[in-house]
């Protein structure tokens, strides 16, 4: 980076921060801090809600799942349009008719105040422990690249973000979110344009695609019923439709987005527009992943993207075993550059035999790369046990580096730093909401006024972007990130959904039978995740599933006193 860049990254970041807290300067009640003024049109709910679950983990680590796997990922999405139907019927007319500040103020009004303060403790707990990932995600990679301490870029971001969310609330969070995801995807489209122009010339963008479809990258379905296999389409429809029906239903950082639309029909014409766009934008950064693979088919590939490894290779140049590792790796990529240059001669000639033939060798030369990279890594694993490869959150921000115009990098690195601060931004609007309506007036101060509660809510957001700040300090990855954040939720998810889909049908069920399955599910929950080898995406449904049927079980044990009706707004 030169100093034109860090000039756009600087002003980009500022300019938009400062804007928010300018913007929102005037409001000093409580109900404009915590939900806006009520007058969010449907167009900006659809573009807040996507900023607060698109993080930068998402355009950081996405295009490299896409250049590692494929279009495979897509998947973990296909629920989205069901769940958000879903929660459009369901969901948003209890939610408006209540006039709620958080969602857990319905499983009181439904159940017990136990309950209530259940869903927000495991709210506040995977949300808090999300926050300090969203932080840290971004961080981790570009202090790497960069050569910044990686510290002072987790305060950094941080503390831009809490600044602003403290000063402005809801509404600075909404209106920093829509020039913050006009920045990201400005990025991602110049990033595009200018990959595709990198290709070599005699590839056109057709014989590009046709070349990822032969190396297996454009495999977007895979019907397989293996319940080992992360992403399926089974995984994604039925798994990913709880894990995205409790995300976007149950999670605070959601629900307070499409909240603070002026109508119903705002909020739920906001979630139908993420339902349309969210597999299509999904698909066209993984796709931007797959591209950079076939751009990397013709140019010389790091043997390892994560610049870690690679500084710590460079200062054992004098390793006998790592030397052959990398000129294996480079002779195998020479030979399959090879077959595909002759395979593209093939295609122009119409020569299919041939052109099957030299894709047949050339695929055989990546996979002995990719079992160079592999063997690689497993021995600088096991010489060097605190080392981990993580290439795919490292191969977009690699690209972008070595091969973009100056410029265009300060322009994308901002955007990675918009995607981090309006994702964080949410979280720590709707954990300082939730702290305060969930435990501080239910619990310590129920005669609190809105003046009292107003400036709790901005000490709590403040103090949760410090617990934020201090787990991207600790934090160690092993996952991919986009993988590690869907982990997280997919633990908590499944019992937070259960609360909510038993208040609304299940109108016999009681407080304490709720309760007591909530927990024992919960612990279930942790207990499989840590024994059982099966995607991760199933996890929400059976934590579900099995709050559910143990809540059924132990309200029988206890005895049906009364049906419980509709909370009364």
């Amino acid at each position: 980076m030169n100093w034109l860049d860090f000039v756009v990254l600087i002003g980009t970041i500022l300019g938009i921060s400062i804007y928010g807290v300018w913007y929102t300067r005037s409001h000093s009640d409580l109900h404009s801090y915590v939900k806006g003024k009520g007058q969010t049109p449907w167009w900006a709910i659809g573009l807040s809600v996507m900023a607060t679950q698109a993080s930068a983990i998402t355009f950081l680590s996405t295009p490299g799942q896409g250049y590692l796997s494929g279009l495979g990922f897509l998947q973990i999405y296909f629920g989205v349009p069901v769940a958000l139907l879903i929660i459009c019927i369901f969901f948003l007319p209890r939610f408006h008719k209540l006039n709620l500040y958080t969602a857990y103020e319905y499983l009181e009004k439904r159940f017990d105040t136990k309950t209530r303060l259940l869903g927000a403790a495991l709210f506040l707990l995977q949300r808090g422990i999300g926050a300090g990932l969203t932080i840290y995600a971004p961080a981790i990679v570009l202090s790497t690249v960069l050569g910044w301490s990686l510290q002072w870029t987790i305060v950094l971001a941080g503390s831009v973000v809490v600044a602003y969310t403290v000063f402005g609330g809801s509404d600075a969070v909404s209106v920093t979110q829509k020039y913050q995801l006009a920045i990201i995807f400005l990025g991602m489209f110049l990033a595009a344009f200018l990959l595709i122009g990198k290709l070599p010339p005699e590839l056109s963008f057709g014989d590009a695609v046709k070349l990822a479809g032969g190396c297996q990258k454009l495999n977007a379905v895979n019907f397989s019923a293996n319940p080992q296999e992360r992403y399926t389409f089974w995984s994604g429809l039925f798994g990913g439709t709880f894990l995205m029906l409790s995300y976007f239903g149950t999670d605070q950082s959601q629900v307070q987005r499409y909240l603070s639309g002026s109508s119903l029909r705002e909020s739920r014409l906001g979630l139908l527009f993420n339902a349309v766009c969210k597999i299509p934008m999904q698909f066209g950064i993984l796709l931007i992943g797959v591209l950079m693979f076939v751009f990397y088919q013709f140019q010389q590939p790091p043997l390892f993207f994560d610049s870690t490894l690679n500084s710590y290779v460079q200062a054992q140049k004098n390793d006998a075993r790592l030397l052959t590792y990398q000129n294996d790796f480079n002779s195998a990529h020479a030979r399959a550059r090879e077959h595909l240059e002759g395979w593209v001669r093939a295609r122009n000639h119409n020569d299919q035999a041939s052109a099957n033939a030299e894709l047949a060798a050339a695929r055989a030369a990546q996979q002995e790369e990719e079992k160079i990279r592999t063997h690689a890594t497993q021995d600088l694993s096991e010489r060097n046990k605190g080392v981990k490869a993580n290439n795919a959150d490292y191969v977009f921000i690699t690209f972008i580096l070595n091969e973009l115009p100056h410029g265009v990098i300060g322009l994308l690195v901002a955007a990675f730093f918009a995607a981090a601060l309006s994702s964080k931004a949410a979280e720590l609007n709707a954990l300082g909401t939730s702290t305060t309506i969930d435990f501080y007036r239910l619990l310590f101060k129920r005669d609190a006024t809105d003046a009292q509660c107003l400036s709790m809510t901005k000490c709590f957001t403040a103090f949760w972007g410090v617990v934020a700040i201090l787990i991207a300090l600790f934090a160690h990855l092993s996952e991919n990130l986009i993988q590690a954040v869907n982990i997280l939720g997919s633990i908590f998810y499944g019992v937070m959904l259960a609360l909510f889909v038993v208040a609304f049908f299940i109108k016999r069920v009681e407080g304490n039978a709720i309760f007591c399955a909530a927990v024992v599910a919960q612990i279930l929950i942790l207990v499989l995740y840590f024994t059982l080898n099966i995607s991760y995406l199933w996890f929400p449904l059976i934590g579900c599933a099995a709050c559910i049927f143990l809540s059924l079980v132990l309200q029988g044990v206890l005895g049906q006193r009364k049906i419980i009706e509709e909370p009364a707004s």
